[in-house]
């Protein structure tokens, strides 16, 4: 009766392991760079000057998924709300996007959600002072 028992933990250990190093190999290559991951890059970084006043003002946070969210509304005036609501949009659709492209230049489209996670924590991790995160789900200022 041991021996199914010491299986069931090599088994569970092994696929364990597993995991860890895929996870590991996906993390590994998040710089890795092809034409379409360059335009993504670029898109996101030419549309970050309209979204920092919007990080900055409590408005728009970094959402624990890998996107940004409309955190308080009424941080943004009501003229602008359409604006930033596309400017969110653009964001996310270009952070799912540039999640997937890097899962598919390494060769394991699998990955994708790996990837979303990690760049999620990274994008949280390196937020500046005063914007808003999620953690735990909830919100909470930098």
């Amino acid at each position: 009766m041991t021996l199914p028992i010491a299986f069931s933990r090599w088994l569970l250990a092994l696929c364990v392991g597993l995991a860890c190093i895929s996870a590991a190999q996906a993390q590994g290559n998040l710089e890795i760079d092809t034409p379409t991951i360059s335009a993504l890059r670029q898109s996101m970084q030419q549309r970050h000057v309209q979204l920092a006043p919007l990080y900055a003002s409590g408005a728009v946070g970094l959402a624990t998924d890998g996107s940004v969210a409309l955190r308080d509304a009424g941080a943004v005036p009501l003229a602008q709300r359409a604006q930033a609501n596309s400017l969110i949009a653009a964001e996310n659709a270009d952070r799912a996007a540039l999640y997937r492209e890097i899962a598919r230049a390494n060769g394991h489209p699998e990955w994708e959600a790996d990837v979303r996670r990690t760049f999620a924590q990274r994008w949280i991790e390196r937020a500046q002072p005063g914007w808003w995160v999620q953690q735990g789900g909830n919100w909470a200022r930098k």
